[in-house]
């Protein structure tokens, strides 16, 4: 660890260079930074860098949930609640299983491995598709669908990656004891986050010190996720749900003006650093695996994401063809494309305990299909859609 972080300035050097070069020639900079990550990987430089869960689940992730949830507007959220629940439920568990199965049938995994898999790649990450939507001015519900339907499926898919391993290591789980595990973890992690956002809330109404409210703001983002995990909830959820309460109720009521203005630009910068070094470490990381023997797998991996993402979003979508909440075509179509894979599949990935089955091929494939996922469709995902009429040209 002492290390990495030694390593640290240089990599948000580099990360800055490369996103300043990556807006010159147009290029997605999460695009940028995964290929010099693999460029670095062959320099002094990443023998400095430990890629760990602990650094990307724990260091990492909790900016980027909690920058996003700042942000959301919970008036907007709620208008469509229920269809992101059913696609982050519903839709996670399909993609899941369809994956799975595949990964069982064609690619010869045990179903150990193949569900661990399935459900830790059933994560997609918002990040790369919202920086370019930002570039190109998509605004709207458009986004808001982006963004919290893959918030939402994060919390889901930590959750289910936890019942998948321990089916996955022959600990005997019950469909009650899955079910309780499921809510406990769920409805633990929403509350603990509430609990925390909430008292740092009432402390916040008895300063007008904007250091003292961006402390707070920090403190709810890795304070919520760090007590969740510690009582074995979901710590996605937890600083989900403290983001929310803080963005919603918090920053208008509680926090004076100035502390507004720097929480927005401190969590910005914050989740621009986060998202600079996960995209470098995978890089990094992807680069020091012998990919060759995970080629095969990983292009059945591949299709089947794909694959299991369409069985997801657009059977779901149709349950509310006729409501208020209805997808457009469009819209349904974005979400599959624009359904990245990234930090939170690599994290729970890289987090694989000893004894799982096929551990380090699941770790290989997922690298390589993030990388397929973030380059390919990071690259095309504006044109696609402008293509289709998601957003206007």
């Amino acid at each position: 660890m002492e290390q990495t972080l030694i390593a640290v300035p240089a990599l948000l050097l580099v990360s800055a260079v490369v996103a300043m070069l990556a807006r010159r020639v147009r290029l997605p900079y999460s695009v940028g930074l995964l290929l010099t990550g693999l460029l670095l990987a062959r320099t002094p430089l990443a023998s400095q860098v430990h890629v760990t869960k602990e650094l990307i689940f724990t260091v990492l992730l909790p900016p980027l949930v909690f920058e996003a949830a700042l942000a959301i507007n919970w008036g907007e959220l709620r208008r469509d609640l229920v269809v992101l629940g059913t696609l982050a439920t519903v839709g996670v568990l399909i993609s899941a299983a369809v994956t799975a199965a595949g990964m069982y049938y064609l690619a010869g995994w045990g179903w150990g491995a193949a569900a661990v898999f399935g459900v830790l790649i059933a994560a997609t990450d918002p990040v790369a598709v919202l920086v370019t939507f930002k570039d190109a001015g998509v605004v709207g519900r458009l986004r808001l669908l982006v963004e919290a339907e893959s918030l939402l499926n994060d919390g889901t898919a930590a959750v289910a990656f936890t019942v998948a391993l321990a089916f996955a290591i022959g600990q005997p789980l019950g469909a009650g004891a899955v079910l309780l595990l499921v809510l406990r973890m769920v409805v633990g992690g929403i509350v603990c986050g509430l609990l925390v956002a909430g008292a740092l809330i009432v402390l916040a109404g008895h300063t007008s010190d904007h250091l003292v409210e961006l402390t707070f703001t920090t403190v709810a983002a890795y304070g919520a996720f760090l007590l969740a995990e510690a009582l074995h909830l979901s710590g996605v959820f937890a600083t989900l749900s403290a983001g929310l309460l803080m963005g919603n109720m918090g920053l208008h009521h509680a926090w004076s003006e100035k502390g507004q203005d720097s929480v927005d630009d401190l969590w910005e910068y914050l989740a621009f650093a986060a998202n600079s070094m996960v995209f470098l470490l995978m890089g990094i990381r992807t680069a020091e695996y012998e990919l060759l023997s995970a080629v095969q797998p990983a292009l059945i991996a591949i299709l089947l994401v794909m694959t299991g993402r369409a069985a997801a979003i657009y059977p779901c979508a149709a349950l509310f063809g006729g409501t208020m909440q209805r997808l457009t075509r469009p819209q349904q179509h974005a979400l599959w494309w624009g359904g990245l894979r990234g930090a939170l599949a690599m994290a729970l990935a890289l987090g694989l305990p000893v004894g799982v089955p096929q551990g380090d091929m699941i770790v290989a494939v997922t690298l390589l299909v993030v990388t397929f996922s973030v380059c390919l469709q990071g690259l095309t995902v504006v044109p696609v859609l402008r293509r289709i009429g998601a957003f206007p040209a």
